[in-house]
């Protein structure tokens, strides 16, 4: 997307509690999958260790989210995660294809015990404690004046849910917005094919959006990838308005620098039903 370079991703299986991963092959630089390895949130989501950076893992992120992968390599040959579609839908299609695998050991979740809250001028995010050991979400965008406008959606997040609801939504961004980035030599590598571009109330893209509330959705989804790089799943209640990637990654620092503010529990949040094997992919 930004780089304009092609890029080659594989995803390969990881030893079971290995965790996700993002391999610099190029470098032989490996990265955690971690909240706390995010170097930089300007437009996407960073991870770096060292002098290795691997920019856009949100939306792979998200897809071995709802793939149901807990353990995996991630590795690229170049700094940028593919932007394919602009969507997770073609992680989770090619995952689904590759199978999972089953590995032994225990599924836990991060349950939150009370309220943590960011904020950025109008902007905030927070996780509050949720009686039942499931993730619930509420997000609001607001972008007056375009035809993006403003959109709310509340869904239970789970496996099912988010590759049902939201992997499919686009990444989306303002016309003038994208001349800006590419005089700065950013989004080199945009198109309509892998964005939703809007001018004013008008959608550029030919074939219009995939669904009506599309935004809100895609920032639903980057909400579920930010997030998953806690570690593990969160049994809480999210709300959010007019979050992205900085309130999102703040968050989920703050949630776990306060060590009294959630614990481990046994099961997994984003499951319809409780315990399950950990997999990875195949």
């Amino acid at each position: 997307m930004h780089t304009g370079r092609t890029i080659t991703l594989t995803i390969r299986p990881a030893m079971a509690g290995a965790g996700i991963s993002f391999l610099r092959a190029d470098l032989g630089a490996s990265i955690p999958a971690r909240h706390d390895s995010v170097v930089s949130t300007r437009l996407c989501t960073t991870l770096g260790a060292g002098a290795a950076q691997v920019d856009t893992v949100e939306h792979v992120m998200a897809a071995l989210v709802a793939a149901g992968v807990d353990d995996a390599v991630v590795e690229l040959d170049g700094p940028e995660v593919p932007i394919l579609d602009g969507s997770a839908e073609p992680f989770l299609f090619l995952l689904s294809c590759a199978g999972l695998v089953e590995q032994p050991g225990p599924v836990r979740s991060v349950e939150v015990l009370k309220t943590v809250r960011v904020e950025q001028g109008e902007a905030w995010a927070e996780l509050r404690p949720n009686s039942e050991l499931a993730f619930d979400a509420e997000l609001t965008i607001d972008f007056p004046g375009t035809a993006i406008g403003r959109q709310s959606l509340a869904l239970r997040l789970t496996r099912e849910s988010i590759a049902r609801e939201l992997a499919a939504a686009r990444t989306f961004t303002l016309a003038e917005e994208v001349r800006a980035l590419q005089q700065a030599g950013l989004a080199l590598g945009g198109s309509l094919h892998n964005a939703v571009v809007v001018d004013g109330g008008v959608v550029l893209n030919p074939e219009g959006l995939r669904m009506a509330d599309e935004f809100v959705r895609h920032k639903l989804l980057d909400v579920v990838g930010d997030l998953a790089l806690v570690g593990a799943p969160i049994a809480a209640r999210f709300s959010g308005h007019r979050t992205g990637h900085a309130l999102n990654n703040r968050l989920a620092r703050a949630l776990m620098a306060d060590r009294s503010a959630w614990r481990w529990a046994n099961g997994h949040a984003l499951l319809e039903t409780a315990a399950e094997p950990a997999l990875q992919a195949a």
